[in-house]
């Protein structure tokens, strides 16, 4: 009946499915890996980078339950930062710049040297079902592959419909044909699907580009890694570069717009409200003189530049016309033109939490097949879906992530419980215990949990445990270490910070103080303990001081939200008069007009401090009198 047979099949080598694969042959799993094109594994479909606020902690979770994603990138980034340095512990987040072509074999590599996971090349063209149970897959090429298990991972392929000006052609990314027949087969087989979309800005050859027009971005001196068991990134860095659009790109830019599809009604799909295309940002921002551009090479060996900041669907001739308008890109040259893209998702309200599709027993759906946008996000998905349908197949019990676990738990909760009315980006605002949920202290959270499950091996363990010995040693040194009135230290403190400390004070409270540093912490320090005292480990346990009374604080916040469900909002309630609601919230909020407290908690979209701030109004809500302001 089939030519091969497996316990698990992943379809797609996108970065939900190079996780999913991962870990579910890393669990004992035989595991097939299906994709059209083995030599794009792990490809970067639209930007070279992994990482940015709250996608870098996501990517420390994974990497934290013994996923791959940050081995491969500490392996490969060109360009590390550490973005929000300047702001709390708690929303600072690594990023990097990839070297695609590196970040592609490297993810190849590691995936061929992982045991009991077989690569196979095809399109799968449907699910071989029986009894309403997955049993495998049919390929285009009439090979039939049996499963216990199968994963769907197909990101934009799904009939995928490319758009650029007024030429549109099928394809799942630019070079790649779409997944039509699947896509069809998922109808066939029941499922609701709708239609989404997303884009990309255009590639520049480097070589035609006025480099000395731009403003230098410098990759951070001391990188910080993805990987928990990365000790140090060792290959060369690189610069990028900031520039921005002029008002003279804009008025040809709203000139033109009868040539977007975007505008035109070709594109039917709905867009990322956070990545919007420049079209949408001239007409939406048109308060704006200037957008904000990012140079970002493609890597060490290869003219290729990606343009942030510029993504577009209007026709490749005009993108050119428009850039050549930007001071330094007078002769610039197009590499490949931007596009947008259309694909079917399938509504994740339909999905367990174990990301098991509650349809059909068997099938597990991860990425943007969800709704979600970003590779971080993908990749999380795969690496749950991956780890259930290998469990589910040993007979072991499910793994399931909690909001207040990991960043990996918040987006899974939102997409079965809310949906998706747009492309899914995650953000630390959509977390309520976002203090707890940390970049620094995923492995602390959550590599017990992958050690129970088998993904943490004994090298990693033991690192791990020797770093939670020394961080509480850490910890209780701060709150040990005091110094008193009397003291040379107190004096020459006080008249640092130029403030009365009291009779005494100790290293946990002093940290407290905003206008203090970690360099000031570790100066304090005992002699013995400064000289190898590591500073990721010591910002950690400063930031474990710095959140604790601010994390009972959230949790008796969150308790209280959870129980006024049956408070009514009045009929004819204006939500706009609300102070503190951001005019998205206020949008969302008008659009489902929720009749009580439960229905707004339900509210797609909706962040924690958007839903604090609604129970707050309406707990002093007087019917008389509607302008809460």
């Amino acid at each position: 009946m089939f030519d091969e047979s497996f316990d698990v099949i992943v379809i797609g080598a996108g970065h939900a499915g190079c996780e999913a694969a991962s870990a579910a042959a890393r669990l004992g799993a035989e595991t097939c890996l299906v994709t059209i094109n083995l030599d794009l594994i792990g490809q970067m479909s639209c930007n070279p980078a992994v990482g940015g606020i709250a996608k870098g902690h996501v990517v420390r979770e994974i990497d934290a339950l013994g996923g791959i994603m940050g081995r491969v990138i500490d392996r490969t980034g060109i360009q590390f930062r550490l973005l929000n340095r300047s702001r709390g512990p708690a929303v600072q987040s690594p990023r990097a710049q990839a070297d695609r072509s590196l970040y592609r074999t490297e993810m190849r590599r590691v995936l061929e040297e992982t045991p009991n996971l077989h690569l196979r090349q095809g399109v799968v063209v449907d699910l071989i079902v029986d009894n309403n149970s997955v049993i495998g897959v049919a390929m285009q090429d009439t090979r039939r592959f049996g499963a216990k298990s199968v994963v769907v991972a197909t990101g934009t392929f799904l009939n995928g419909t490319i758009h650029t000006g007024r030429q549109t052609f099928s394809a799942g990314r630019a070079g790649e044909p779409a997944s039509i027949e699947l896509a069809q087969a998922l109808k066939n087989h029941g499922f609701t699907v709708g239609r989404l979309k997303t884009g990309t800005p255009p590639r520049l050859d480097g070589r035609t580009i006025d480099w000395d027009a731009f403003e230098p971005q410098a990759p951070d001196e001391k990188p910080v890694p993805f990987s928990f068991s990365t000790e140090k990134i060792e290959q060369p860095q690189i610069q990028c570069y900031i520039g921005y659009t002029s008002d003279r790109v804009h008025r040809a830019i709203r000139e033109n717009l009868h040539q977007s599809p975007l505008y035109s009604g070709k594109i039917q799909g709905i867009g990322p409200r956070y990545c919007p295309s420049i079209e949408d940002k001239v007409v939406k921002f048109a308060d704006k003189d200037r957008h904000q551009l990012f140079l970002e090479p493609e890597g060490h060996n290869t003219n290729e530049v990606y343009l942030n900041g510029f993504s577009t669907s209007l026709p490749s001739q005009l993108q050119q016309e428009l850039l050549r308008m930007v001071p330094g890109f007078e002769n610039v040259s197009l590499i490949r033109p931007g596009y947008a893209i259309e694909y079917d998702f399938v509504d994740p309200r339909k999905l367990r939490p174990t990301m098991e599709s509650s349809q059909m027993s068997g099938l597990f759906l991860a990425g943007q097949i969800n709704g979600t946008t970003g590779y971080e996000e993908a990749a999380c998905q795969g690496l749950l879906a991956g780890i259930n349908a290998a469990l589910s197949i040993q007979g072991r019990k499910p793994f399931v992530l909690e909001r207040d676990q990991a960043y990996i738990g918040v987006l899974a909760d939102d997409l079965i419980r809310h949906g998706v009315d747009e492309p899914y980006r995650l953000f630390t605002s959509r977390a309520e215990a976002r203090l707890l949920l940390r970049h620094d202290n995923a492995d602390r959270r959550l590599s017990p949990l992958g050690r129970e499950l088998g993904l943490v091996g004994d090298r990693d363990w033991e690192r791990f445990n020797e770093k939670r010995d020394r961080i509480a040693r850490l910890r209780n040194l701060l709150d040990s270490t005091k110094f008193r009135r009397s003291s040379v230290e107190y004096a020459s403190v006080a008249q640092l910070l130029n403030t009365d400390l009291g009779d005494s004070f100790t290293l946990s409270q002093l940290s407290m103080r905003p206008e203090v540093s970690s360099d000031l912490i570790v100066r304090l320090l005992p002699e013995e303990v400064r000289k190898s005292v590591r500073t990721s480990e010591l910002e950690t346990a400063l930031a474990d001081s710095l959140y604790s009374g601010y994390v009972e604080k959230q949790k008796v916040a969150n308790e209280r939200v959870n129980h006024h469900d049956s408070l009514r909002v009045p009929d004819g309630f204006s939500f706009g008069t609300i102070n503190g609601l951001s005019n998205e919230m206020v949008e969302r909020l008008e659009r489902a007009r929720p009749r009580n407290f439960a229905q707004v908690k339900k509210i797609s979209g909706l962040t924690p401090a958007a839903i604090s701030t609604v129970l707050v109004h309406l707990t002093a809500y007087k019917p008389q009198d509607n302008n809460l302001s």
